[in-house]
This record gives C-alpha cells, structure tokens and sequence, in this order.
C-alpha cells in the first residue's frame, strides 16, 4: 500500500506492507531512527513518538491506519538549529547514560507536559478537578511511566523534566 506521513516536517509517499508499524515505516523507509526498538511490544517506551500531537508507542501502530497523520520523533523536536527546552535541559541535568531510551523519555516529556497543561488528570493527582497542575517529582514519574530507562537515570530525568516544565510555564 502507498500512504503518506508527514514526519518532523517532512512530507513521504511510502509503499508499505500493511502489517508494517510506524516505528519501522520510520525508521527503515524514511530513515529517521530516533524511535528505538525496545521491547516491540509497547511496554518501555523506547519508540515514543507524538502522533498528531498525542504520545504514542509506534511499535504498537501500524503505519497505514495513520496516512496522513503528523509525525513529531526527537529529531524534530529541535527548530532553527536551536534544540528544544526538554533537550537542552536532559543535556544540562545530565539525563541519560547509555542513551537508548533518551529519544523516546524526551518525546515522551514534551507529550506529558501538553497533557499536563491540558488539564489532564494522573492517577496521583490530588484534585483532578484542578485548573493547573502541579508537577511533583511523584506526578511527574507517574506521567513517564511508560518510558522504562534501564540504566536507572530517573534520579537526573526527573529534574531535568522539572526544569523544562519550569521554563515552559514562565514564557
């Protein structure tokens, strides 16, 4: 089948198998490969990816159920050779070791964060009915639960995401 993805600005007319997932319709046909294979079953959030503006494990979704859609990866994040606030503030806080996860934490984040300001709740959320959400060092682990780091870097992630969280408040 021939779909069309508009990935971090950038507009492809791919044919794929229908059984082909984002992650590898991106990262073997367009050749962006900053969504990691992890697990390939949805459950470390290596391959996180902002689907039209929503966090979304790519390793769970198939490719062409999304033609069309607005792919945003970690190589997208940054605009005008400037690197995004999330990815600035993991390079100044430190947040990663090997970096296999790193792509996916900081999309992850940037996704968090929106959902945050949103409005929506966690499962640690105090108030649900709240109009501004407070983000703890509990609420934001809870929000990133889905983003496994095997070499254990939550103890620099965590106040790297803080910071960014910070930043984009203040503007």
């Amino acid at each position: 089948m021939e779909i069309t993805l508009s990935a971090d600005g950038n507009v492809h007319r791919i044919e794929i198998d229908p059984r082909t997932t984002l992650l590898d319709a991106l990262r073997e046909r367009i050749g962006i490969c900053s969504p990691k294979k992890g697990c390939d079953h949805g459950q470390c959030g290596a391959c996180t990816i902002l689907l039209d503006g929503k966090r979304v494990n790519s390793c769970l979704a198939l490719a062409v159920a999304h033609d069309g859609a607005e792919i945003i990866t970690a190589e997208g994040l940054a605009s005008g050779g400037e690197l995004h606030p999330m990815q600035s503030s993991f390079i100044e806080h430190d947040a990663l070791q090997c970096g296999y996860c790193t792509p996916g934490q900081i999309v992850s984040a940037v996704g968090m964060l929106e959902e945050a300001q949103a409005g929506w709740p966690s499962y640690v959320a105090s108030d649900v009915r709240a109009e501004e959400t407070l983000l703890s060092d509990e609420e934001i682990s809870e929000r990133m639960s889905g983003n496994l780091c095997r070499c254990g870097a939550y103890a620099n992630i965590v106040p790297a995401i803080r910071q960014a969280a910070d930043g984009v408040r203040h503007r």
